[in-house]
């Protein structure tokens, strides 16, 4: 019935029925091409040929220094070979002032050497535009000052929903044919003014059995702004070129004293470039590894009985952020020139969904990163007593495609409020730090491995 209604009602006036769908045929053409064209303007927009030229256009924050990706991820296995230059330009807000009046305008700001290497034709024109020290600095500082500003610390942040569970802290761990350890200088929340709780946290392995050796202060807000270089109290750390430089005075629990040095050799392309997970009502965690494997070298003196830690390979790494709430999974190995980390993070559900957040692998050789993956599966299987006897992670991806297994030797427990420094939070878990042997297998990049190694992992358990 209807069908023969609306055919009727074209056939009784048929010119106003072909003009109306001649009407709609042109509006439907002209939305067609006006959604094509639109489409091919976003295109061009976002194209790299308009920002300098290249193939690919990477946008870089403020935390990472652009030799980290110029010389560091972008020689990488996979990139390497199809890298011929790399531009840098940056786009800002501007204002023209003229009679009172402001008018908004567009700038691109861009390093004219590296410009001039992609073709870039404006600054070809433009024999003027030379490279001034600032440019310079940006594109090729040296490698001991990109990693002091991938190590400095924060600052404290403004963010009352998440007040009193901040804590940052520089952390080392190291083998040698007498010892391994864990050393951690950890700076907390706010107590007084502009002094903030602050500790050093020494756990060290000899001879089977495990100690803890600690150190509580305070620090200043201007004490911290020159990290990585740290005081707190008798200990210290101090970055000398690229060698981390540990001065540690400690005590346990029976008041017995460890003293000693050591020091971590950094190098330039062996390094994970600072992550940052950010989340509800400013909520945020980062994340940076500043050496994955170095020489190590150093004495420590416990109640006068020398440990030495020559020869031995040590790790850096450097954490940041609010932990109420948090907990993570961490490991990392390495064998000859290659070095593997994988970790996941667990934000409180009021900040993000944890089972939203991926995992992360790693690999990374001599020469820079060889390969990651995010997708990662981490399965910990438990003893008896519900401690991890084994970790399992899998990794697959273009550029990665591993399988770890982390058979547990020996476990150190620290009990604690949530967060690393237990701030205003009810319920308690267990901090859970691992040595064990890692059986590594699989590809990355171009690279076949297999190996089995010593390494760390960490992890958390609920306690009632």
């Amino acid at each position: 019935m209807i069908g023969k209604l609306a055919l009727r009602s074209l056939t009784a006036h048929p010119v106003r029925s072909a003009v109306l769908a001649a009407g709609f045929g042109v509006g439907v053409g002209v939305m067609a091409i006006l959604l094509g064209v639109a489409g091919i303007v976003l295109e061009q927009a976002q194209s790299p040929a308009l920002a300098g030229g290249g193939d690919v256009t990477i946008r870089l924050s403020p935390a990472s220094p652009a030799r980290l990706v110029l010389s560091g991820t972008l020689q990488a296995d996979a990139l390497r070979r199809r890298v011929r230059a790399a531009g840098a330009s940056h786009t800002t807000e501007l204002y023209l002032l003229n009679g009172g009046k402001a008018t908004r305008v567009d700038a691109r700001g861009g390093i004219p050497s590296l410009e001039r290497a992609l073709g870039d034709p404006e600054s070809l024109q433009v024999a003027a535009w030379r490279d001034t020290e600032n440019d310079t600095e940006w594109v090729a500082a040296a490698p001991d000052k990109m990693l002091r500003q991938i190590d400095r610390f924060h600052g404290l942040p403004d963010v009352p929903a998440w007040s009193g569970s901040w804590a940052e802290w520089l952390y080392f761990n190291g083998r040698s044919a007498d010892a391994r350890f864990y050393v951690a200088f950890m700076a907390g929340p706010r107590t007084t003014g502009d002094l903030r709780s602050a500790g050093v946290r020494l756990q060290i392995e000899r001879n089977g059995q495990t100690e803890s050796f600690f150190a509580s202060t305070e620090v200043r807000d201007s004490d911290l702004a020159q990290a990585p270089d740290l005081t707190f109290g008798a200990n210290s750390v101090r970055l000398d070129g690229m060698r981390y430089h540990v001065h540690l005075d400690v005590i346990d629990a029976h008041k017995r004293r460890m003293v000693g040095d050591f020091t971590i050799e950094a190098s330039p392309g062996r390094l994970v470039p600072p992550i940052e997970i950010n989340g509800a009502r400013g909520w945020r965690t980062g994340y940076v590894v500043p050496v994955m494997s170095g020489t190590l070298d150093g004495m420590l003196s416990i109640d006068g009985q020398p440990v030495s830690l020559a020869g031995g390979t040590g790790y850096h790494d450097h954490n940041w952020g609010f932990w109420r709430g948090v907990s993570w999974q961490w490991g990392q190995a390495q064998q000859g020139d290659l070095s593997i980390i994988f970790g996941r993070v667990f934000p409180p559900r009021e900040a993000a969904d944890p089972d939203t957040i991926p995992g992360l692998v790693v690999a990374l050789s001599r020469d820079g990163p060889i390969g990651y993956s995010t997708d990662v599966r981490i399965t910990e299987t438990n003893d008896d007593g519900g401690r991890p006897r084994r970790i399992a992670v899998r990794a697959r991806g273009t550029a990665l495609d591993l399988d770890l297994t982390f058979d547990v030797a020996s476990t150190v427990t620290s009990s604690m409020q949530r967060g690393p420094l237990g701030s205003g939070t009810s319920g308690s878990v267990d901090f859970l730090q691992m040595r064990g042997v890692y059986a590594v297998k699989g590809k990355a990049g171009s690279r076949s491995i297999e190996f089995s190694a010593s390494g760390a992992a960490e992890t958390f358990r609920g306690r009632s």
